[in-house]
Parts: C-alpha cells; structure tokens; sequence
C-alpha cells in the first residue's frame, strides 16, 4: 500500500509543492511548526533514511540545500534547521523548518495557517528558488 507521501507525489492527495524533480519532491508541512516548515522527500518510497542507497540519500540532502537556501531567502527566521525523524509515514522525509527559537523544532508547538497562508507562503518560496 502507498504511503501518503506516494499519494501526495502522484497527484491523488493535494499539497502545496514547492519543488520537484526526477528523484525528489518538496511541499509544506500541513502541520507546522513555523511559516514555511516544508518535507522534502525521495520519490522512491522507503521507510527509514538509513536504508536508502548512498546515492538516494546524498541526491536528498542535495535537493533539501536548494530547498533550504530558498527558505532562508523567503521567510524571515534566524536559520533552517534541518532534520529527519518521522516516525508517524513510513516514508522518509527531511523537515526544514524556519527557525527563531529553539522551540520552533520541538514539534510540541504548532501553528495554524489558512489555505490562502499556505499558498502565499509556498508561492513565496517557489519564487527563491533556483534549481
């Protein structure tokens, strides 16, 4: 059975894309923990980050840098952090997350957003990318 991230890849879920390629593909996080938390996974679907081949795994953080770089150039935060934990989808996925405090990567404190925030948001990370 797909994963939802699968569902999301192929279309039959909707989600706010901020970028894409052959392997890989980044959107926000729906349940964030700041403007602009977003995942970035590999379109292979496998579980655990330690078990995707190195060059999955090095095509990732490669792809999650670009996506980064463009987080830091479009929201205002003091960094991006940066890590893979998720327990909750059997799929891996790398979460940026705009940081100003410590909190903000704790996964405890949510914040809401609107549909129109979320598209705002990911238009404004779109527009700083470069691929």
């Amino acid at each position: 059975m797909s994963s939802i991230f699968t569902k999301i890849i192929n279309g039959e879920i909707p989600s706010y894309k901020i970028a894409e390629d052959d392997d890989f593909f980044a959107f926000l996080d729906i349940n964030p923990n700041a403007k602009g938390h977003t995942l970035c996974i590999p379109k292979k679907e496998v579980d655990k980050v330690m078990d995707l081949d190195e060059v999955t795994f090095m095509g990732l953080m490669a792809f999650s840098r670009k996506v980064g770089k463009a987080i830091e150039a479009a929201i205002d935060c003091k960094r991006v952090g940066l890590t893979v934990i998720g327990l909750e989808v059997p799929h891996v996925h790398v979460h940026l997350i705009p940081l100003n405090e410590m909190g903000d990567a704790t996964f405890q404190h949510k914040i809401s957003l609107t549909e129109e925030e979320f598209k705002t948001i990911a238009e404004k990370i779109r527009s700083k990318l470069s691929m």
